[in-house]
């Protein structure tokens, strides 16, 4: 089941309501017609993925970027999942803690989330409960700074001022670094950083549908657009605010650009019905090449940041007990992910 979970100025409430109810009903009669975004997608997942893809075009096309966060923001749809996670502010760096009730790993998750760089609303904080609950693990997550408003290297300081606050707490061998979709990219650029500063790697990079180049790659950031609620335009324009003026380049800011070849081992996750899926796999290739701890799980039937779907979907029930398994094995037995392929199609 779906809820939905409002915030923000009535006015912008009402107008993602009325939205929302629009595309549903437009949903269920191109469904009744047989006219289905996808055939093994019902109507309500069709209609999140539509809504979300309004959302984000509708605050990206806002002509003052932080009134279109609040759009946003107004409404958001969730599972009706129950994580038993608490969260707290942390005390000398702006994020958050999240504490499983029950904490069954010896992992501290380093999370970075994702919403291009731009965006920060309730939706991430939901992904950090779930990412807790379902891996046991205590969680932090920094409230880094955002584009345009913050171009790099804004980013790139925030992830390391993350780590070294961490690091002071936790022994690098125990922390994992994870994000979705932009806090992807930047859980593996900061290995970057922490190779550039001579800092150890932690015990395992996690990248769940991560943005693996700023610019345009693969067929899939165009050809894929009709299935995902991310479209291709989005990642471009994502990519201009990162780097405005170009003073840095595509291939600085690209992580597929670099070589992560004895650095942490790498598990990464795809939808392969989302516009990053051709990059993502291209990256696992080239870092595979070059010698890297690299393993991809792609699941042909999923969206962008699927994850989110938890209980939902047996794919995103699957992508989860999935992140378990790797954080477990490295943080246990600090060895390769057992059961996990280079590249697998699940």
């Amino acid at each position: 089941m779906v809820k939905i979970v409002y915030s923000g100025p009535l006015a912008l409430r009402l107008r993602s309501l009325a939205k929302l109810s629009q595309i549903a009903i437009a949903t269920s009669i191109r469904h009744a017609l047989g006219r289905r975004m996808a055939d093994d997608w019902d109507a309500n997942m069709e209609t999140g993925i539509r809504f979300v893809r309004h959302q984000f075009t509708a605050a990206m096309r806002h002509r003052d970027i932080a009134q279109g966060r609040e759009l946003f923001d107004s409404l958001q749809t969730q599972t009706d999942d129950i994580y038993e996670v608490t969260s707290s502010a942390a005390q000398g760096i702006s994020g958050r803690w999240y504490d499983p009730k029950h904490r069954e790993s010896e992992a501290v998750l380093l999370y970075f989330h994702g919403g291009g760089y731009t965006f920060h609303g309730g939706v991430s904080g939901r992904f950090a409960q779930m990412l807790s609950h379902h891996t046991g693990a205590r969680l932090f997550a920094p409230d880094y700074r955002l584009t345009p408003e913050h171009p790099h290297p804004a980013q790139a300081e925030d992830a390391i001022a993350a780590w070294n606050f961490l690091a002071a707490q936790v022994t690098a061998e125990k922390i994992v670094v994870i994000g979705d979709s932009a806090g992807g990219h930047m859980a593996l650029m900061l290995l970057q950083s922490l190779k550039a500063q001579d800092k150890p790697q932690p015990a395992l990079c996690i990248g769940l549908c991560p943005w693996t180049d700023i610019g345009d790659r693969g067929a899939s950031l165009q050809g894929n657009n009709p299935t995902d609620l991310v479209q291709g335009w989005m990642a471009l324009q994502f990519g201009k605010w990162l780097d405005p003026d170009q003073a840095f380049g595509r291939e600085a800011l690209s992580p597929i650009s670099h070589d992560y070849s004895g650095l942490a081992p790498l598990y990464l996750q795809a939808g392969g019905r989302e516009v990053l899926r051709d990059m993502i796999i291209e990256f696992a290739q080239v870092q595979k090449e070059n010698g890297a701890d690299v393993s991809l799980d792609l699941w042909p039937d999923m969206p962008h940041d699927f994850q989110a779907y938890d209980s939902m979907t047996t794919s995103s029930t699957a992508a989860l007990a999935r992140i378990r398994h790797a954080i477990d094995t490295h943080i246990a037995a600090g060895g390769s992910l057992t059961g996990l392929q280079d590249i697998t199609i699940v």
